[in-house]
């Protein structure tokens, strides 16, 4: 079977808290580990996407309308629906591991990183479709 979920792959969760956000795969575990005996992938995700700009706000408006809430989560893959569409970014497979979500400090850490790339990766006007919630 080929494998479907490779890093930088953009997927979209189908249940749980994050139902309908996409999310970016940064780690993929086919074979399961040892407290999750089930393939599974580490993927980052939009919480909470960035809200419509216009061009008659001003440059304050526009940052605070800018803002992305990201998380960051061990999915089953069935709870997940890939999509033809990969987003590269490079920075994001040295930010989170497996031992990342033992300790909440790291946990945090490693979503203050994320959501700098993402807001990066946002106002630079790359890959808009990633940053609009799903209309469904």
């Amino acid at each position: 079977m080929p494998r479907i979920y490779k890093p930088g792959k953009v997927a979209i969760v189908l249940q749980g808290r994050q139902a309908g956000k996409k999310v970016v795969i940064i780690k993929q575990l086919d074979e399961g580990t040892k407290e999750r005996p089930y393939p599974h992938a580490i993927v980052a995700g939009i919480e909470r996407y960035p809200l419509k700009v216009t061009k008659r706000m001003g440059s304050k408006k526009i940052a605070k309308r800018s803002k992305v809430k990201p998380f960051i989560k061990t999915v089953n893959y069935s709870h997940l629906f890939p999509t033809r569409y990969a987003l590269e970014l490079e920075g994001l497979k040295g930010v989170v591991g497996s031992e990342t979500f033992k300790e909440v400090s790291q946990r945090e850490d490693s979503k203050k990183q994320i959501k700098k790339l993402l807001e990066d990766r946002y106002t630079s006007g790359k890959n808009k479709w990633f940053f609009q919630p799903l209309r469904f």
